[in-house]
């Protein structure tokens, strides 16, 4: 066999390259386009958040990663050294039974977590007043498989978690954007043209 014959049949030609990276570059151009972002990203219009009150220190560390890995903000350690000051009033995480089976055994549970916060500027201002959000989880249950539903309920907790991290940061980006936005000494007309 011709050696270089095998090398040139492994070996891609430029047309085949250039085609295989328009395929390649494709979707990612129309996913952007279109304003996909990916899940965990938020748009903060504050440079430095800190974050005081009650979290627990799990709940501080997925708010921290959230902020640190999703946007171009900085977490401060100080509320003094912050442009807004994220407050968590409350944590509350619980179970209940959701359903019985045949047998009079649980056989589903309810997992909720609910969080209550409230963000000011350095001011005092409200950015976002006292708020609550709640994330439920429904969760089968079997007498038979306790150790391993166990680790489900631990896991189903880190999701809600990190859901209520990000929904907390939403709602924060949500409210705070069209005060970052708008020209300082302006005041909106209400119902005139």
């Amino acid at each position: 066999m011709n050696s270089g014959a095998k090398g040139k049949s492994q070996m891609p030609s430029l047309e085949r390259r250039t085609w295989l990276g328009a395929l390649i570059a494709l979707p990612a151009f129309f996913t952007t386009a279109c304003g996909f972002q990916l899940r965990g990203s938020v748009s903060l219009p504050y440079k430095v958040i800190a974050i005081t009150g009650a979290p627990s220190p799990l709940l501080r560390a997925d708010l921290e990663m959230m902020i640190l890995t999703g946007s171009d903000s900085k977490v401060a350690n100080n509320a003094k050294d912050a442009d807004l000051i994220l407050e968590i009033i409350s944590e509350v995480n619980n179970r209940e039974i959701l359903a019985y089976n045949a047998a009079g055994q649980i056989s589903a549970y309810r997992l909720n977590s609910r969080v209550a916060f409230q963000a000011t500027d350095q001011n005092g201002v409200d950015i976002v007043p006292e708020s609550e959000i709640y994330v439920t989880r429904d969760m089968d249950f079997s007498v038979s498989t306790v150790l391993a539903t166990d680790v489900q309920q631990q896991q189903f907790t880190n999701s809600m978690r990190m859901d209520l991290s990000l929904q907390i940061l939403r709602r924060v980006s949500a409210t705070a954007r069209p005060r970052a936005l708008a020209p300082s000494g302006v005041k909106p007309a209400m119902g005139k043209p």
